[in-house]
């Protein structure tokens, strides 16, 4: 079925599953814009305001004092400066290796042909069936036995690479056109050069892709922080929120000025590469392997 409208001098066909598929996306943008929304309006209001109902989506006045009470904290310490550093470092860190080795290790399994290729691929994609919980304390008993406790090291070293980036990287590289790269060897190029001028420069969506999604696991992740980071000066900022959501006395809108300061990393990350980001998101539709 299709529906007609007219237009001076022409008339366009819409079809039915067209409008109700953008009703859908309508109605995900604004599930998915509405906690956002209240987040930030929260974040200027009194507690009294905030649990008002019902509830006032345009602020009366702006209550600046819950950023101040974010920074600083409920015990005055003012360690989210230290906690919310912790974070872009472990979490920059790790993107930054989780990058690099699985394009390494995808280029290689995408176009290098050796015995077992295969078996290697499966095995990599194997351990993404094994989860976090299961090898967790496992790899806190070796962090603790490495002295790897209230350090960086222990923060960033077990996820300096996954599987799942390796796949990301695997299934973008394996039909990048082969002849882009024997053209390359020809000019007399070799591997890693082929690998930096090459490979790397004409990965960028899916390199976008990948690392923000390796920044945004790594920023929201609070089981290993929790464990390994018993010292105030090395926790991130995920324990921050849970600490300062933990106290006592319970202010709404400070909450959600700490939960705002804490997005803010993540929104410029995603806007800086957005436009690589949204064409990274093709790979599984336009790429097979």
């Amino acid at each position: 079925m299709r529906l007609l409208l007219e237009t001076p001098g022409k008339i366009e066909g819409i079809s039915a599953g067209k409008i109700v598929g953008a009703f859908i996306l309508l109605g995900a943008l604004i599930f998915t814009i509405i906690p956002l929304l209240f987040m930030v309006t929260a974040s200027v209001m009194t507690s009294k305001d905030i649990l008002k109902m019902p509830y006032r989506w345009i602020p009366r006045g702006f209550y600046w004092q819950n950023f101040f009470k974010a920074i600083a904290g409920n015990d005055g310490k003012y360690m989210f400066f230290r906690n919310i550093s912790n974070s872009i470092i472990v979490s920059g860190a790790v993107t930054v290796t989780t990058v690099l080795m699985s394009a390494v290790t995808g280029y290689g399994l995408a176009k290098f042909r050796f015995r077992g290729r295969n078996i290697v691929f499966l095995a990599i994609m194997a351990t993404m069936m094994i989860p976090f919980e299961a090898i967790m304390i496992p790899l806190y008993l070796v962090a603790t036995k490495l002295h790897l406790q209230n350090s960086y090291g222990g923060l960033i070293l077990p996820f300096l690479v996954n599987a799942f980036g390796v796949f990301m990287m695997r299934q973008f590289l394996i039909t990048f056109p082969d002849e882009f790269l024997d053209a390359t060897r020809i000019d007399g190029a070799g591997e890693i050069r082929i690998f930096v001028d090459v490979v790397l420069p004409n990965s960028k969506p899916v390199i976008a892709t990948l690392a923000i999604l390796t920044f945004r696991s790594q920023w929201d992740n609070l089981l290993w922080p929790l464990l390994v980071a018993q010292s105030e000066k090395m926790k991130t900022i995920p324990l921050y929120i849970v600490k300062f959501a933990a106290e006592k006395y319970t202010d709404e809108g400070a909450m959600m000025a700490v939960a705002f300061l804490a997005s803010i990393p993540m929104l410029i990350l995603f806007f800086t590469m957005s436009k690589y980001f949204v064409s990274g998101a093709s790979v599984y539709s336009s790429r097979k392997g």
